[in-house]
C-alpha cells in the first residue's frame, strides 16, 4: 500500500456485522473509513441471523480454529459487561430425530476428540445442566455444549456503530447497489448507484449473499450456495431458557425482551420470491414454526410470531469462509461466510490488520478467494 496506516482511506461496502466490525477495527488502527450500505444497517443477513456462537460438529481444522477464536473475542466482550441482554453464554443444546442416537453419539465423540466441551445427556439429565427445556421433546439423547452462546447482531451493530461515529467514521446510508472502481488494475474506491464516487486506498466488500455478484465485474468468480431463509422473533413470553437449541424441527435462541428467535430449513419450499426481490411465506407456516418451538420449552408456552424477515443466508459454494484480498483486483478485499455471527469480531480484526499492514494473517490462509481461480 502506498499510504501509511495513519492516512489510509478505506471504503467498506456492507452494513452487516462483517462490514461494521472491520470498519471499527480499521478506525482503531488509524485508518480513515467510509461505510456504505445498500439500505440501512443490519438490514440483510445480520438482521435475520440465529447468531449461535459456536464451533460444534465437524469441519476443517482451520475453520474450527477460526471459529474458536471468534467465540473467544465474544467472551472478551461479554466479560466487560455480562449484563448485556444481547450477548449471553448459556450453552448450546442439540438433538437429532428418533432413530439417530448413534449419529448424536458420533458427533459427541468427534467433539471430544478435538477438545470441544461436549456432554452427552439422556433426556432426564438435561435439567441438571440447563433450565427451561421440555425434556419430553428429546427422543433419545442430546448434546450440551457449555461454552456456546448467542448474540443479537442488530444490537451488536448498534454498539459498534457508537464507536464508529466516536472515532470519526463516515456513514453513507441508502447508497443502493454500490460497485468497486478500479484504476490501473487496482481497487480505487466505490461508486454508488447514483454515481457518487468515494475514492479509497482499499475496499472491503462485505455484502452477504450479494458479495459474489459485487465482485463478478472484477473478473472474480466466487461460488454462491446461499439459500433463502427466515428468522422469526416471537412476542414476549415468560421462560427460563438460557441455551440455544438446535433440533429436528426448530432452532431456538433467547432474544432480548423475553422473546425468542426461531429458524430452521424445513419450510424453505414454502417461501416465494417475487419479481421485485421481496419474499413471502404463508402466515400459517410461520405459526407452525412457532408451534414446533413451543414443544421444546418447559410448560409449552404459546408462542406468537411478532415479526419475521426473509432473505438469502450467505453460504459460499464450498461452505468455507471467503476472506482476504482479490488477486484480480489488488486492494479489494472480501468477507463472505456462513458463520458471520461467530466470525464477526475476529474476521473484522484480522481483515483490518491485513488491509492496514499488507501482511497476510496465517489463520486466513485457507480461506482466500484465490482458491476458486
Amino acid at each position: 500500500m502506498s499510504s501509511t496506516a495513519s492516512t489510509k482511506r478505506v471504503a467498506v461496502i456492507g452494513g452487516g456485522i462483517l462490514g461494521v466490525s472491520t470498519a471499527v477495527h480499521l478506525l482503531r488502527g488509524g485508518a480513515s473509513v467510509v461505510l456504505l450500505t445498500e439500505t440501512g444497517l443490519a438490514s440483510e443477513a445480520s438482521g435475520r441471523s440465529l447468531s449461535w456462537l459456536n464451533s460444534a460438529g465437524e469441519r476443517s481444522t482451520p475453520y474450527h480454529l477460526l471459529r474458536l477464536a471468534g467465540v473467544d473475542r465474544y467472551r472478551t466482550l461479554f466479560a466487560a459487561d455480562p449484563s448485556r441482554e444481547w450477548l449471553q453464554f448459556g450453552g448450546g443444546l442439540m438433538w437429532n430425530a428418533a432413530g439417530e442416537k448413534a449419529v448424536t453419539e458420533a458427533r459427541h465423540a468427534y467433539e471430544r476428540s478435538v477438545g470441544y466441551d461436549s456432554k452427552l445427556l439422556a433426556p432426564d439429565e438435561i435439567a441438571s445442566v440447563t433450565p427451561g427445556i421440555d425434556a419430553g421433546a428429546v427422543p433419545e439423547n442430546a448434546i450440551f455444549n457449555p461454552g456456546e452462546g448467542w448474540v443479537s447482531l442488530p444490537d451488536l451493530v448498534d454498539f459498534l456503530m457508537a464507536e464508529f461515529h466516536a472515532r470519526g467514521g463516515e456513514l453513507v446510508l441508502n447508497a443502493g447497489k454500490a460497485s468497486v472502481t478500479v484504476d490501473g488494475g487496482r481497487a480505487a474506491g466505490v461508486e454508488t448507484a447514483a454515481g457518487e464516487i468515494y475514492e479509497a486506498d482499499a475496499v472491503l466488500v462485505a455484502c452477504g449473499a450479494a458479495t459474489p455478484a459485487v465482485v463478478a465485474p472484477l473478473g472474480v468468480e466466487i461460488p454462491n450456495a446461499s439459500p433463502v431463509s427466515m428468522l422469526v422473533v416471537t412476542k414476549p413470553v415468560e421462560h427460563e431458557v438460557a441455551a440455544v437449541m438446535n433440533t429436528p424441527r426448530a432452532a431456538v435462541r433467547p432474544n432480548p425482551g423475553s422473546t425468542f428467535a426461531l429458524d430452521h430449513d424445513w419450510y424453505e419450499g414454502s417461501i416465494t420470491e417475487h419479481a421485485d426481490g421481496t419474499f413471502s411465506i404463508p402466515d400459517e407456516v410461520v405459526q407452525e414454526l412457532a408451534d414446533e418451538a413451543s414443544k421444546l420449552i418447559a410448560g409449552n408456552p404459546e408462542l406468537k410470531p411478532a415479526s419475521w424477515k426473509i432473505g438469502y443466508k450467505p453460504i459460499p459454494g464450498d461452505g468455507e469462509p471467503v476472506l482476504g484480498e482479490l488477486g484480480q483486483a489488488p486492494g479489494c478485499f472480501v468477507a463472505f461466510t456462513h458463520s458471520g455471527a461467530t466470525l464477526g469480531l475476529i474476521a473484522g480484526e484480522l481483515l483490518a490488520g491485513e488491509i492496514l499492514t499488507g501482511n497476510r494473517h496465517p489463520m486466513l490462509a485457507t480461506f482466500r478467494p484465490g482458491r476458486f481461480s
